[in-house]
């Protein structure tokens, strides 16, 4: 295909930008051939027409798919040019924070200014064994290449590091030296890396200088050669330096610094030591003042200067030579200081007494007029005479500057010879790579001879660096079979020539400096006239004449001429150095000794280094010309002789190359500017190898990879079973041009920008089936939607209709319904309107006619009203008319009336005067008087009844009378009386009046006091209210008291268990890391012990003549050092070299450094077993302390031990006498007896037999006696100190030995063995009780705990009572507590005279039967008997017993039993045809029968042999799971046994009676118990090495590589890097291989009956390391994080914890192990885009530090154009939401850690006395007991 087709629309391109180098833009339409003008859009949102080159019609270079940005090999790319180059750096620095890419073989090293957590030993190990292609970019893959190449190849190796000044380049190489030192071998052969590391400060301080671009800036290159031995170990180092710049010393440029060691000893001068220098600050001396700049931010020259003088101890330079060294570099600085005066023109001097002068001449103790008359006079010699010419005072200057430059280049090269003499190893060297840290390209404003050495040195570095490259090309095209075709790539070969060559730039220097008057001017000329116009690649500037141009490889450089000659010719004056050559001081003289050696390469060569700066001085002797010869030496000379060496040096070697690249000047962190980047790219070769790549077949494919990722391109039938021709066959139909690709035997060749069009093939592929997919997709939906819409349509309609037919049928039954409605409702309006009407009508006519009627009422009414009135009227006229008219005629009645009364009055009183009157009057006064008669009589009557009542009244009236009488006189005597009480009633008015005032006053006090009272009573009623007020704000206060007081007891009860549930945890933390610090500290010893083993074997290897015997003195050695190193006692140092002094006096000297990192490692660890031993002594002396405190024993217990002490030699002197006697009497028996007297039926013999029982018996009860009173001492001697156990047995066995006198006892003890078994027996049961006494001191000790956190309890509660009843409380309590104590003492004493009185019974009841029996010997034994009768032996039958589950063996058997049971044993067959553990069940039964017969040698023996014979074997067999697994299990089972038989209850609870019989009887091997427990951690350890050996090569390639779930991931692009032919092997393992591999070991640890607890934290030691080496390779792995690995990765996981299901497994801890690999796959596979999906993460990734959560955003890498990469910004937000998180700042997982193990006890059922011992195991010669 085209390049121009590729040119479509939406196509992205590169084009040159001023600003950003280069600026990305789109097409906006298709481009076709002779369009002058592509419209194109850039990002930021313009429209550009670029213009086309009319000449050359270059279109710009195409953008890569983004699914290739980001690669870590620039040769992955598709389209291979600067621009691509550049976006890939820029998006892997930035973005993705990584400053490692590959492009092709070269490392590009960009450096980041900042601390990345990146070079740990955890990420040396993930690399340490990887392929380079299949991990991430880093310094240690280049590191590991060389390494491995150098072990694979045979062949010596070299990095090449190099870069601009402040890239990073010495860095580099420092952690690439740390990588070889780390993984080359054991931590004691690191002091090479350590005096090597150690050599950088000294160096720095010396050859680095702070310039405008770094502040560390190395001014010298350096080529390290780190050797190694056959074994690929360090053993020593070399280094050689180039082209120090000298110049620095006299001459700095503005904010530029000296060498940092003159800075140093400025800050250093107030030391003690340098008082002598008579230094003072920097800005004092001319040469440390110039720049202007003597401080740089952040480093502390006082500091730095004790850290270079620790450097100088550490590579053996003593004191005083430091001193001296810096006594020279005190007298460089005064030097600077010498000022010289002009006399004229061509003379100057030195003022008299300079100090400058004078104390430079003090230090370097030369003469001070000597040095002065020199520093301005020279010598000049000719072929007759000598003279001494004066010099100028400029030259005097320049002089003076040579030979300050001359001593400091001598003092660098004297440090560097000693430096190497340091790193020198005396073992043979085998092979060795070189770490070259040299300068860059350089090119500045103005450039001197320095640039024009270094740009000539890169010249070469090039040119070799070209040549690699093409032959790594062609071997590649050679090995794939390809056809080859010559790559026109740059050769610098004419650039090279220009400058070395005959009549070259260096030839003509050198010549010219030969020229008495040669001048840079001429030199300038000479070189116009040789090569202008005759060369292409030099060049002359248009306005000097004093420069001159060279085409480099990397860009043009324009070189000033000034100063070359000068600095070629580092003109020295003989006469000063002849003068340092005299001083006093011894090693400045030492400086110049070399001269002739140095001035030679090859010299330079034998002594490791090559000093490029040195000045040939003349000697005081020597002939002349050969001086005049080594003066033509010049130092271009000398650097290209040293450059040569150099090639021929990385020739002969493998080269590997660091490119450093400095992202920007101001060292900003994680800054890049694109403008400085490029240059550097250029100028390193990088992009030379990017074209050099470009120009062939830079892409390349194996056939399975192409085939994996172009499978959608291919039909099903193109698919043929041979993936080469299926590739073959689909590739000639896809690209046309044949020339764009080239197949190979392994794999296709594509030229570049193919693999872009395949990609956007694939892309349009995966497009195109997308959107069919989409189509079918969306139609199905549509169509199922329509289906789903017309059903439901369907549907609506139909009730829809239904509705609207019941609405009709509705609206008719409505319409009928308001017709009838609207009939009825008409009818009513009508009949309502008409009811109105008629109604109206009827009320009109009602009012109508009521008005009518009212009206004619009204006027019927006025009329009848008005007929009223005029009859009123009338009537009252009448009346009125009648009563006037009345009272006329009455008036006029009356006055007749009167007038006639008058008369008849007259009349009347006339007629009274006569009789007739009085009759006539009496004729009515008859009848009044007798009603006047009536009425008397009835007043009559009434008068008689007043009459009665009136007397009785005066009777009453009497009395009444008679008592007032009586009364009156009563009161004339009271008056009487008052009258005289009338004086006393004055005196008592008075009173009364005085009483009157005196209750005013009180009544007024009272109102007062009332006033008062009422305001008291209203204050108190305010002050009662106003407290209860209070009091109910109290009580509210109180009940919110009460309510916080309760929730905060309940919070604190909370946090209280909070605390105690974190402490628990943090204590099981402790104890963990405890636990794995102590079974480290025992793998660190059982290392050492391997080495110390190794270490004898080879020393006894080395030995020329062994000598007999030597063998088992060795044996008896380890035997005897296993021994004490398995015991629990503290050994003193003292005793190690004494063990070790006569073997090392036999054997081959040792090599210093491992002797001493030997010894260190033994003190330290001595050390800290010391400082645990005295934790362990305080602890113990603070229980013994307790113990005293709260037992104390009375003083009588002395008394006691002193008495039964008395009583025991009382008894022992018996026991001896009765002893003597029965000896005596034995003998008598056996010397002078007859037969027939001694037969066995004599009488005599049957009495001698008699008295022999009875004496025995006796004899038997005295030893127990004496043993029950031995024992009881020990148990008290215990009680105050206490003891071991073996170690007490041990003292009775010796002190019963001291009871034998020759042998005697004995024999005795042969004929009492049953007795003394019994007493032994007697004697365990009492060291239990003992023990049970010990375990109720401990049960006291708790009680005392408890019963103090009871008082402290009460104190408590005490406090918070008043103090009155604190006090009585407290009274009380102690009242009870004395009371207690005092039972308890009395308690104590009871029993204590209850054993006394015990005791004496017992000592009367042995005293009264020895006496009974010594009389009964006396009366029945007579001398005549005792001679006469003899004694036959006797056999006495064994009475045969049950078996009692031990096992007997000789001593001289024990080897054989550890060899056929140990040593020599199949543990497959072991597995398979026997009971598991069936080994450690026999060795303990053989430990029970030494126990048995007390023999604790034979214990001893047979538990060291053991335990070494186990280690022997795992030695051996080391590497076989089935061997560790085997004795792990045996191990455990054996250490099981020991506590389940050990007769201590807490091991015996499970046990049944018949195996509680079978405990041990004698010895107490908890000590043992310990050394078999630490000897089960190295197995286990040793065990999960072996299973991680295994499964390591497992684990990458099943868990990240294969395919489990095939066609889910597919294979991107790669480049040079990728994986290397090992990936055949690694890709056979998948994950059945691990999960097989995982049944394999279940299934043998079930075998071998491993403890199930065991089993389960080997399994999960197992999940940890597969866990943390997925997650490790995977944060190391770009290609792998991606969505579909996550999906692997969690399918993996599954099908792992469904494995642990299967073998219930669950609980056991190692599904916990694999959380963060679940939730690094979950991370890849989330959304990364919003906020919430940050909150997501962050929850979700617990079990990730945030250093993994970054790495694992910033590597996650699109598979495909459709996933997206995550932003920037996301990565940023999800740090700022960690940023409170408190974790581990450590990347990697720790993939060596291993979990503390634990033992939990597990007693067996099974029966010791049915084991059977099986024939095949070869022991036939035990035997059960």
């Amino acid at each position: 295909m085209a390049a121009s087709e590729l040119y479509t629309k939406f196509a992205r391109v590169w084009i040159p930008d001023p600003e950003e180098v280069w600026k990305s833009a789109e097409l906006l339409k298709d481009y076709k051939p002779g369009d002058k003008v592509l419209l194109l859009h850039l990002e930021e949102g313009k429209d550009l027409e670029y213009r086309l080159d009319p000449k050359t019609k270059e279109l710009p270079h195409l953008r890569n798919p983004d699914i290739l940005v980001g690669e870590n090999d620039l040769t992955a790319l598709s389209y291979l040019h600067e621009p691509a180059v550049l976006h890939n750096l820029r998006v892997r620095f930035i973005d993705s924070k990584l400053i490692y890419t590959y492009c092709g073989i070269v490392l590009v090293a960009i450096n980041p200014y900042e601390q990345l957590p990146i070079y740990g030993e955890d990420i040396i190990n993930a690399y340490s064994g990887q392929n380079m292609g299949d991990m991430d970019p880093h310094i240690f893959a280049v590191a590991e290449e060389a390494y491995k190449q150098m072990a694979r190849d045979e062949r010596n190796q070299s990095i090449i590091v190099s870069g601009e000044s402040g890239a990073g380049k010495t860095v580099s190489a420092k952690y690439a030296m740390r990588y070889f030192a780390t993984v080359s071998g054991s931590a004691s052969e690191a002091n090479v890396e350590e005096k090597v590391l150690a050599s950088n400060p000294i160096m720095e301080s010396i050859g680095n200088a702070k310039t405008t671009r770094n502040d560390n800036s190395s001014r010298f290159g350096k080529y390290i050669e780190i050797g190694f031995d056959k074994r690929y170990r360090i053993i020593g180092a070399n280094m050689r330096t180039y082209l120090l710049e000298k110049s620095r010393v006299v001459f700095q440029a503005e904010e530029e610094r000296n060498y940092h060691i003159f800075y140093q000893l400025c800050a250093s001068a107030k030391l003690p030591e340098f008082k002598m220098l008579r230094l003072g600050d920097a800005n004092n001396f001319h040469y440390t003042m110039q720049g202007g700049s003597p401080e740089i931010e952040g480093v502390d020259d006082a500091k730095e200067m004790a850290n270079t003088r620790q450097a100088c101890t550490l590579l053996g330079i003593s004191e005083s030579y430091q001193m001296g060294i810096f006594r020279i570099l005190a007298g460089i600085l005064h030097l600077g200081n010498v000022g010289f005066t002009s006399r004229d023109s061509d003379s100057c001097t030195i003022p008299p007494k300079h100090e400058p002068l004078s104390i430079f001449c003090d230090l370097m103790g030369v003469d001070y007029e000597e040095m002065c008359h020199w520093l301005c006079h020279r010598k000049l010699a000719t072929a007759t005479e000598t003279y001494i010419k004066p010099i100028s005072k400029l030259q005097a200057t320049n002089a003076r500057d040579a030979l300050a430059k001359h001593i400091y280049a001598k003092l660098f090269s004297w440090i560097v010879d000693h430096v190497n003499q340091a790193l020198h190893s005396a073992v043979k060297q085998h092979s060795f790579i070189g770490v070259l840290d040299i300068y860059g390209f350089e090119t500045f404003e103005i450039n001197s001879f320095e640039q024009f050495c270094i740009n000539y040195a890169n010249e070469k570095l090039q040119q070799q660096f070209n040549m690699h490259v093409f032959k790594l090309e062609q071997e590649e095209y050679m090995k794939e079979q390809i056809p080859w075709t010559l790559i026109d790539f740059y050769d610098n070969q004419p650039c090279i020539n220009l400058i070395e060559s005959k009549l070259g730039i260096l030839d003509l220097l050198d010549e010219e400096c030969k020229m008495p008057k040669g001048t840079d001017d001429t030199w300038a000329q000479k070189l116009y006239n040789t090569h202008l116009n005759k060369c292409a690649l030099f060049e002359k500037p248009r306005l000097s004449n004093k420069a001159f141009i060279i085409q480099h490889f990397a860009d043009k450089v324009e070189y000033q001429c000034e100063g070359f000659l000068e600095k070629n010719k580092d003109t020295v004056f003989e006469e000063q150095i002849k003068v340092l050559k005299s001083s006093k001081f011894k090693m400045l003289p030492e400086l110049f000794q070399d001269d002739e050696k140095a001035i030679s390469p090859t010299s330079a060569t034998s002594s490791g280094r090559t000093p490029l700066t040195r000045t040939p001085v003349k000697p005081t002797k020597g002939r002349p010309g050969q001086m005049a010869k080594e003066h033509k030496k010049t130092v271009g000379h000398q650097f290209r002789n040293s450059l040569h060496l150099l090639m021929e040096t990385l020739n002969a070697t493998t080269p590997h190359y660091v490119r450093c690249i400095k992202p920007n000047d101001f060292k900003f962190p994680f800054t890049f500017d694109e403008k400085r980047a490029v240059q550097q790219l250029r100028a390193c070769g990088v992009l030379e190898t990017i074209r050099i790549s470009a120009a062939g077949f830079p892409s390349r494919w194996t056939y399975q990879e192409f085939f994996s990722r172009y499978r959608v391109l291919m039909k099903q039938k193109d698919v043929l079973s041979d993936r080469k021709q299926t590739c073959k066959n689909v590739l000639e139909k896809l690209i046309l041009d044949k020339d764009k690709y080239q197949f190979g035997k392994t794999k296709i060749f594509f030229r570049a920008g193919q693999v872009a069009y395949l990609e956007k093939l694939r892309a349009d592929k995966l497009r195109a089936a997308c959107i069919r997919i989409q189509k079918t997709i969306r139609g199905w939906l549509l169509r199922k939607k329509y289906l789903r819409m017309r059903k439901a349509a369907i549907t609506v309609q139909r009730y829809v209709r239904g509705y609207q037919a019941r609405c009709y049928a509705k609206f008719l039954r409505r319409t009928k319904a308001a017709t009838i409605i609207q009939k009825y409702w008409r009818m009513y309006i009508v009949r309502k309107r008409y009811k109105i009407k008629r109604t109206a009508t009827i009320v009109l006519q009602s009012y109508l006619r009521g008005y009518l009627a009212r009206n004619r009422y009204r006027k019927i009414l006025r009329e009848h009203k008005a007929v009223i009135i005029q009859k009123w009227v009338r009537g009252w006229l009448a009346r009125t008319y009648y009563k006037r008219s009345m009272h006329a005629i009455i008036y006029l009645q009356c006055c007749f009336r009167r007038m006639m009364a008058k008369r008849e009055l007259k009349k009347l009183k006339i007629e009274a005067r006569s009789v007739e009157r009085y009759k006539k009057l009496h004729i009515g006064m008859e009848n009044k008087i007798m009603q006047l008669q009536r009425k008397v009589d009835e007043q009559n009557k009434d008068y008689k009844c007043l009459m009665e009542k009136l007397t009785n009244l005066e009777g009453i009236y009497n009395s009444e009378t008679e008592k007032l009488r009586n009364d009156l006189e009563r009161l004339q005597l009271s008056e009487e009386e008052a009258k005289i009480a009338t004086g006393r009633v004055l005196s008592l008015q008075e009173e009364i009046a005085k009483l009157r005032k005196d209750l005013e006053q009180t009544q007024s006090e009272k109102k007062s006091i009332e006033e008062r009272a009422d305001r008291y009573k209203q204050e108190t009623e305010q002050l009662v209210s106003n407290l209860k007020e209070e009091n109910t704000l109290l009580k509210q206060e109180k009940e919110a008291l009460n309510h916080l007081i309760v929730e905060q007891a309940k919070e604190m009860t909370e946090t209280m268990e909070k605390k105690l549930v974190e402490e628990t945890k943090q204590l099981e933390l402790d104890l963990n890391d405890e636990r794995l610090r102590y079974q480290n500290l025992l793998n660190e010893f059982s290392r050492l012990e391997e080495r110390y083993d190794d270490l004898k074997e080879e020393m006894t290897l080395m030995v020329n003549v062994p000598k007999p015997g030597h063998k088992r003195t060795d044996s008896t050695h380890s035997s005897n050092e296993s021994e004490y190193t398995f015991s629990s006692e503290i050994m003193e140092t003292e005793d190690i070299p004494s063990r070790t002094e006569e073997p090392s006096e036999k054997k081959v000297p040792l090599d210093m450094s491992l002797f001493l990192k030997l010894q260190k490692r033994v003190t330290e660890l001595e050390q800290e077993k010391q400082v645990m031993q005295d934790e362990l002594d305080r602890k113990e002396e603070q229980v013994l302390r307790s113990k005293a405190k709260e037992e104390e024993r009375p003083q009588i217990r002395g008394a006691e031990l002193e008495y039964e002490s008395l009583k025991r030699q009382e008894l022992e002197s018996e026991n001896k006498k009765l002893k003597n006697e029965l000896n005596e009497l034995r003998k008598a028996l056996s010397e002078k007896s007859a037969p027939e007297v001694t037969a066995p039926g004599a009488p005599a013999y049957r009495v001698l037999m008699e008295q022999l029982t009875s004496v025995s018996e006796e004899l038997d009860v005295r030893k127990e006696e004496v043993l029950i009173l031995r024992s009881q001492l020990v148990s008290q001697k215990e009680a105050i100190q206490p003891k071991n156990t073996m170690t007490d047995s041990t003292i009775l066995l010796e002190d019963v030995q001291k009871m034998k006198d020759k042998g005697e006892i004995a024999q005795a003890y042969i004929g009492l063995k049953e007795t003394n078994r019994l007493l032994e027996s007697q004697l365990q049961s009492q060291k239990r009780s003992h023990e049970n006494e010990a375990e109720a001191l401990r049960g006291e000790i708790q009680s005392l705990k408890e019963e103090n956190n009871r008082q402290q309890q009460l104190l408590a509660q005490n406090l918070q009572l008043p103090p009155e009843a604190r006090i009585e409380a407290s009274l009380q309590h102690e009242i009870t507590r004395l009371t207690n104590e005092n039972l308890d003492l009395m308690e104590q004493l009871e029993k204590q005279d209850k054993t006394v009185r015990k005791l004496k019974k017992q000592l009367k009841v042995f005293a009264k039967k020895i006496g009974e029996l010594e009389v009964g010997q006396m009366e029945n034994i007579s001398p005549g008997q005792i001679i006469d009768e003899p004694i036959r032996p006797v056999n006495i039958p064994r009475k045969e017993k049950d078996f009692q589950g031990m096992l007997e063996y000789k001593k001289e058997d024990e080897q054989k039993l550890v060899k056929n049971l140990i040593l020599e044993l199949k543990p497959r067959g072991v597995a398979v045809n026997l009971i598991p553990g069936l080994p450690a069940y026999i060795l303990f039964m053989c430990v029970r029968h030494a126990d048995y017969l007390n023999d604790d040698q034979k214990v001893r023996s047979l538990l060291t042999s053991t335990i070494n014979s186990i280690k022997k074997v795992l030695k051996k067999r080391g590497d076989d799971f089935e061997t560790v697994s085997f004795w792990l299990s045996n191990t455990c089972r054996f250490l099981h046994c020991l506590k389940q038989y050990s007769g201590e209850e807490g091991f015996m609870k499970h046990n049944t009676s018949r195996q509680n019989e079978h405990c041990l009887t004698n010895f107490d091997l908890a000590e043992y118990r310990q050394v078999l427990s630490d000897l089960a951690i190295q197995i286990y350890q040793q065990l999960v090495r072996v299973l991680e050996n295994i499964l390591q090569p497992m684990i990458v390639s099943g868990m990240l590589e294969h395919e489990t779930i095939q066609g889910v991931s597919g294979v991107k692009p790669t480049g040079l890097r990728k994986r290397t032919s090992s990936i055949a092997d690694e890709g056979t393992y998948t994950l059945d291989s691990i999960l097989r591999q995982l049944n394999s070991f279940h299934s043998v640890m079930c075998q071998h009956g491993m403890d199930p607890e065991l089993i389960k934290q080997v399994v999960k030691q197992m999940f940890y390391i597969v866990g943390a080496i997925t997650l490790n390779n995977l944060l190391l792995r770009k290609d792998m994080c991606s969505w579909s690995k996550g999906m692997q990765i969690r399918y993996n996981v599954s099908q792992l914890e469904e494995w642990l299901r299967d073998k219930n497994l669950m609980n056991s801890g190692a599904k916990e192990t694999l959380e963060p690999l679940i939730q690094a796959a979950q991370l890849l596979q989330v959304k990364k885009k919003t906020d919430d999906d940050a909150e997501a993460i962050c929850s979700m990734c617990n079990a990730l530090t945030t250093a993994q959560i970054v790495k694992v955003l910033n590597l996650y890498t699109p598979v495909n154009e459709f996933e997206e990469r995550v932003s920037v910004s996301f990565i940023r937000t999800i740090q700022m939401r960690l940023r409170d998180r408190k974790d581990s700042p450590q990347l990697l997982m720790d993939a060596k850690h291993i979990f503390p193990v634990t033992f939990p006890f597990n007693p067996s059922s099974l029966a010791l006395e049915t084991i059977q011992i099986p024939a095949s195991l070869g022991l036939g010669f035990i035997s059960r007991v």
